[in-house]
């Protein structure tokens, strides 16, 4: 059990960077973009296409990112400049990189087993350090059997992660960060202020599909391959980290909320994984578990919020028939 959790939490810390880029489009400019299905394999398969080719794993990755970000330009372009509805877009994008991977790939599947990759490079020098046997040594005393054979991927993309939600903070209070928050809260108004909005939301949309297949890029790499339909469903995977984290965390700040969405990934991660680990369902139920996760998280504040101000307002009739009462007396 220990172990399927390990493996939840360092999963989910990588799609956490997939998460922060539906948020920025979901939440902060308020566009429905279904790209994401669409550069999620396209980072996959452009870094994974790249390292075959010789290129370094670390540019490759850098490749996938760029790729991704030119997807989600193209995305909003169709949107703010070929005035086409923004969900139409998103579809649009998403079906058209189904082929556009498939030609950079050159056949369905690609494996990455015999390649080097960021995270072998990662794992080579992690063992140096020794640090495994002394976690692992610590776990043991507790009588504890099963290990993980590292802790460096874990340990190295909770410091990435955290680096690109604090790079996202930064972007998000500056000036074009804040007129991006203001589009999605009212575009014609920001517009009405001289602003130029199809700019920003072009920028936006690029900044996620960005962080977007730099996710694929990285789970291609760590999963050792890389697939055409590894992404079908991503947005959903997506969308609910950002609500399973605004739900448990709240949403008091911009830092507080992005912080909320990378433990909304790891948390989504690890309630599939132990789902998966009841005896009536199957890996093809993942989807069902997901759409569950996600009504769940949708439902569960509201009817908390209900049940909140039922109280709220049986308190106060209890309180004004008190008054009355005394005032009869």
């Amino acid at each position: 059990m220990f172990i399927a959790l390990f493996g939840a939490v360092e999963s989910g810390i990588i799609y956490a960077i997939m998460a922060l880029g539906v948020y920025l489009t979901f939440r902060v400019l308020d566009f429905p973009d279904l790209t994401v299905d669409g550069s999620f394999v396209t980072g996959a398969a452009v870094a994974s296409i790249s390292i075959m080719n010789g290129v370094p794993p670390i540019l490759a990755t850098l490749f996938a990112a760029i790729a991704g970000f030119l997807a989600g330009c193209i995305t909003g372009s169709l949107h703010a400049k070929g005035n086409i509805n923004a969900l139409l877009s998103g579809i649009l994008m998403m079906i058209a990189l189904y082929s556009i991977n498939l030609r950079i790939m050159g056949q369905p599947t690609l494996s990455l087993l015999q390649e080097s990759t960021v995270f072998k490079q990662l794992e080579s020098i992690w063992s140096a350090t020794g640090i495994d046997g002394l976690l692992n040594g610590m776990l043991a005393s507790f009588g504890m059997e099963q290990l993980p054979s590292t802790w460096g991927i874990l340990f190295v993309m909770i410091v990435a992660t955290m680096l690109i939600k604090l790079l996202t903070d930064y972007y998000l209070k500056t000036e074009i960060g804040l007129a991006l928050r203001a589009t999605g809260d009212n575009q014609r108004m920001i517009r009405s202020l001289s602003a130029n909005t199809d700019l920003l939301i072009i920028t936006g949309v690029g900044i996620s599909n960005a962080l977007v297949a730099l996710s694929g890029a990285l789970i291609a790499q760590h999963g050792g391959f890389a697939d055409v339909g590894m992404g079908i469903g991503m947005i959903i995977i997506g969308l609910a980290s950002v609500i399973i984290g605004e739900a448990l965390f709240g949403t008091k700040t911009i830092v507080w909320t992005t912080l909320a969405v990378i433990g909304g990934a790891v948390i989504y991660r690890m309630v599939v994984t132990m789902a998966l680990r009841v005896e009536f369902l199957e890996t093809g139920d993942m989807k069902l578990i997901t759409a569950l996760l996600v009504i769940a998280a949708l439902v569960a504040p509201k009817v908390m919020r209900a049940r909140k101000e039922k109280l709220r307002r049986k308190r106060k009739r209890a309180e004004l028939s008190g008054t009355k009462a005394k005032g009869v007396v």
